[in-house]
């Protein structure tokens, strides 16, 4: 384990599961059905169960593709976060959860690009990608438990409303733009 990583674990413990599950459940509970905040919780699902699909892989390949899918699905994610969530949270009177969630947000990034350089068999990565998944799973507990109630009690429905069509945009934007391509080949076949 990097010093780096040991410093992870100590600044952020992890949550109980059955804490997370209920400021998931609250958190729920608050969102109403296509809203900015029941969107933010259906790609926190998905990025659990790709964490999952990257433990679960059992060859090289399969590993990689799975941590593809993973790191597609929290690059997009966050950057609909930091260009929508992040900005109308600080503007909610919460600017330092706003700061705090851009700097783990860039520590998921470097975490994902140095699990990109090892062995994804061995015994190193699957310790880092436990590490990161912990990070990940602080950080979702923070927004749901907390950070995101306030805003979605506070911010006005005008901003609520905003917040939905322009988190939906960026998400699209990231995640739409990652599909899969024809290749130069099959674009030309297909004119």
């Amino acid at each position: 384990m990097s010093i780096l990583d040991r410093a992870i674990a100590a600044i952020s413990p992890p949550v109980t599961d059955e804490k997370r599950a209920e400021a998931h459940a609250r958190a729920r509970e608050a969102a109403e059905p296509g809203d900015w905040l029941s969107l933010v919780l259906d790609h926190h699902e998905g990025i659990d169960a790709a964490f999952a699909a990257v433990k679960a892989a059992s060859t090289v390949e399969d590993r990689r593709k799975a941590e593809k899918t993973l790191g597609t699905l929290l690059t997009g994610h966050s950057m609909a976060e930091e260009a929508v969530i992040y900005p109308a949270l600080a503007q909610t009177g919460e600017q330092g959860h706003a700061n705090t969630a851009y700097s783990e947000q860039a520590a998921a990034k470097m975490q994902m690009a140095a699990l990109e350089l090892m062995d994804a068999m061995s015994q190193d990565y699957i310790d880092k990608l436990g590490h990161l998944e912990g990070a990940v799973k602080t950080h979702v507990f923070q927004e749901e438990s907390d950070w995101f109630l306030a805003m979605k009690k506070d911010a006005p429905a005008d901003a609520q409303s905003r917040a939905t069509a322009r988190y939906r945009e960026e998400y699209a934007r990231y995640i739409d733009g990652n599909a899969q391509q024809p290749s130069a080949g099959a674009r030309q076949s297909a004119v």
